[in-house]
């Protein structure tokens, strides 16, 4: 008996021995996971030509007109005059600096830049359409004018245009003749920039004396010089109001050698706004027909 007492406890002991024993845990090592790469690409900015501002406003008096500089450009007479008053102290500088008429310098302004809200104006700084050439070391854009894509300068503010282009005319052999003329001839100089190639336009130096004859820019000649100033007889409402040769003064009556063009610029209209107004599918007129123009 006592014999199998001694065999159950050893039998016990070695159980509980085995049970006791550790377990062997073994961890599989596991790869690392790679990230994938992340390539960052900086995209280049693309340059968009901006898109010229068109505002148009309703006041009584206030017309608009089509530019044709660089780019067509719809204005009023009120951004016109805003123009005017923004650079006329810089054309009234240059022209006590580089004997250039300030009047002509505005009337350029104008003309070339679209009042400031041409395609060139906007991107460029470039108030007077100056290209390139040889001898330009600065900033450039791109712009179709005679041909595609031609060379423009670039400026970082508008005032550099200004002093630019009296510096382009005072600079150039072919723009001397100018500077022997009185400093307050404009009609002078608006010929003269025509014949010495500032532009083809045969009716450029016209589009000048007219801007400056509507807006009263030679006063502005007349405070550098001293001279005293007469306004002229004509004022911008009576020129930019011209009258019906109907009873109806919101209707025209198509004369011989009317066409759609020169009836639009009578009244200060685009063509296809006047062929809008009268449900007009082409440009065919007849004399006698009566056209709505306001």
């Amino acid at each position: 008996m006592f014999k199998k007492i001694i065999a159950l406890f050893t039998i016990i002991i070695l159980v509980s021995c085995s049970a006791s024993k550790p377990t062997a845990i073994t961890t599989r090592k596991t790869a690392p996971v790679q990230q994938p790469k992340v390539v960052r690409t900086t995209k280049k900015p693309v340059y968009t030509k901006p898109t010229a501002k068109v505002t148009r406003t309703s006041t009584l008096n206030n017309t608009t007109e089509v530019i044709e500089s660089t780019s067509k450009t719809l204005v009023t007479a009120d951004l016109i005059t805003g123009y005017v008053d923004q650079y006329k102290d810089i054309a009234m500088g240059n022209m006590k600096k580089y004997g250039i008429p300030a009047s002509v310098i505005l009337a350029q302004g104008i003309l070339e830049s679209g009042a400031g809200r041409g395609d060139l104006a906007v991107a460029a700084n470039n108030h007077f359409g100056i290209k390139c050439h040889k001898d330009w070391l600065g900033e450039s854009v791109r712009h179709d004018d005679d041909e595609a894509q031609e060379c423009f300068r670039k400026y970082s503010e508008a005032s550099e245009s200004y002093r630019d282009h009296a510096l382009f005319l005072a600079g150039k052999n072919r723009y001397a003749t100018l500077f022997t003329y009185e400093k307050d001839d404009y009609k002078a100089w608006a010929k003269g920039l025509r014949a010495a190639g500032y532009a083809t336009d045969p009716k450029y130096p016209d589009k000048l004396i007219s801007y400056i004859e509507r807006y009263n820019l030679h006063q502005y000649d007349c405070q550098v010089t001293g001279k005293e100033y007469k306004p002229f007889e004509k004022s911008m409402s009576a020129a930019a109001s011209p009258k019906s040769n109907s009873n109806d003064p919101s209707l025209y009556q198509v004369e011989k050698g009317d066409t759609l063009y020169s009836i639009s610029k009578k009244f200060n209209l685009l063509v296809d706004d006047l062929k809008q107004k009268n449900n007009l599918s082409d440009t065919t007129l007849s004399v006698g027909q009566k056209l709505i123009v306001k």
